[in-house]
């Protein structure tokens, strides 16, 4: 039995380490001038991975912490796909794109915000500078269920997409009224059915708890709703409530928000229910059936992360592409423009719309590797750490191990190993934490929403 009032006290902003350093350490200071360096030098043996961000949607829901732009003018995704193209072309210059490619995502805004045409166009565009996908690709793209037609199904499905993520965050009718997004469940079933039917095999669905109204009853019954259109993957992520970034939080009555013990108590439920029911969890938030290659990775702890969320394809450079997609390198992180007039203005240069970033140092990588295992496996292996690194760990992370004891109810350390327990993986955020280099000198800044 789960002590909620134990797990409550460990709530406090923290980061989601879909990378490490982690975002808000991006800077300047990795110039251009560095990244094309790091792009031109790159190790030729190690493939690829692209994130491609169409940032458009129709309309905003007001629970979206993405780098979304709204419209619905079609010239503005036309001229965002010339840009697009000029992107590319830069991209070719300044790196061998000869490399296989093992994954490809596409991510927003609402990339199917674009018709059946325009996404074909996009999808030729890349491929043909990115030229040597792998026939094991991963190739997934992620959908608001109700704009979905069967001829976009048709382009995807032609291009080799054999993963589909489909935003539904909670069928409860209350709920969709207060994060203003309406979305019936014959519309997410309808969307579901036709892509089982164009013969995608790998669905992920994404839910959301700790929104305004949200109670145990009612998220129960959206679990139930969602396990009928069983897929194959189900990613339940805790709200992240962050206003001072983002204007459309301001929307919501703080007060109609869940408790933290009401958040833990419908965790816990989730946890249970989908347990129950044939899925097993998978990193932080994530669920999978035991057919998943996700669940094959994890069990031989070959499971990673990055920008994308939870993969197999380890070992690849991520290339973003677009407004505000991030790329990720043996040793860097960068991005690219958030402001779509900058983004067009560095284009408009030849210059590619880099913005800021970081070049890791060698206890950035070291700490990285921890972080990474326990965000993704749930465990360290010590001696490996120490082998690859050449430290001795228990002294090197002597201050991160005494962090640890105050969560030693959650964690097993060995002379060998570090293990999260299965009630700790609730607190993985936190788990992490101590290992993290950057939070001592961000105490007290609003950067993170809160782990719990």
């Amino acid at each position: 039995m789960i002590d909620f009032d134990a797990y409550v006290k460990y709530s406090r902003p923290g980061p989601r380490y879909t990378s490490y350093p982690t975002a808000p350490e991006f800077s300047d200071k990795f110039s251009y001038e560095d990244y094309l360096r790091e792009l031109k030098t790159r190790d030729a043996s190690r493939p690829l991975s692209l994130y491609l961000h169409l940032p458009f949607c129709r309309s905003a829901c007001y629970f979206c912490g993405c780098n979304v732009i709204y419209t619905s003018k079609e010239d503005r995704k036309t001229r965002y796909m010339e840009y697009l193209q000029k992107e590319l072309d830069l991209l070719a210059a300044n790196l061998d794109t000869s490399a296989p490619v093992l994954q490809m995502h596409f991510g927003g805004g609402t990339p199917t915000f674009y018709g059946a045409d325009q996404l074909d166009e996009i999808i030729k565009m890349i491929k043909a500078k990115f030229k040597n996908f792998s026939p094991e690709a991963e190739i997934s793209c992620e959908i608001d269920p109700r704009f979905l037609t069967r001829e976009q199904l048709d382009v995807l499905v032609s291009h080799g997409f054999n993963r589909i993520s489909y935003g539904v965050q909670d069928f409860d009718e209350r709920v969709q009224k207060e994060i203003h997004r309406i979305q019936p469940y014959e519309i997410t079933k309808n969307a579901v059915d036709m892509a089982r039917a164009k013969g995608i095999n790998s669905i992920n669905m994404d839910l959301i708890y700790g929104l305004p109204y949200q109670t145990l009853e009612s998220f129960k019954a959206t679990l139930d709703k969602a396990l009928t259109l069983s897929p194959d993957r189900l990613a339940v992520f805790n709200y992240a409530h962050v206003p001072w970034i983002k204007k459309s939080m301001r929307k919501f009555d703080e007060t109609t928000l869940p408790e933290p013990k009401v958040k833990l108590e419908i965790l816990k439920l989730t946890h249970d229910f989908l347990s129950a029911n044939g899925y097993e969890m998978i990193g932080m938030d994530h669920y999978s059936k035991p057919a998943d290659e996700l669940h094959t990775a994890l069990k031989n702890g070959s499971l990673h992360r990055n920008f994308q969320g939870y993969t197999t394809k380890g070992g690849a450079d991520l290339i973003g592409i677009g407004l505000t997609s991030i790329g990720e390198g043996a040793r860097h992180y960068a991005q690219n423009f958030k402001d779509m007039d900058a983004y067009e203005a560095a284009i408009d240069t030849g210059r590619l719309p880099y913005c800021r970033g970081i070049l890791l140092n060698e206890e950035d990588l070291l700490r990285k590797e921890v972080i990474m295992g326990l965000m993704s496996n749930f465990c360290v292996d010590i001696e490996a750490i120490e082998e690859k690194f050449k430290i001795k760990f228990f002294e090197h992370f002597g201050a991160s191990l005494k962090q640890l004891e105050a969560l030693k109810d959650f964690v097993q350390v060995s002379t060998n190993r570090i293990s999260v327990t299965p009630t700790g993986t609730l607190l993985i955020r936190n788990i992490a934490m101590c290992f993290d280099e950057y939070m001592v000198k961000n105490l007290g800044e609003k950067r993170f929403s809160k782990t719990v």
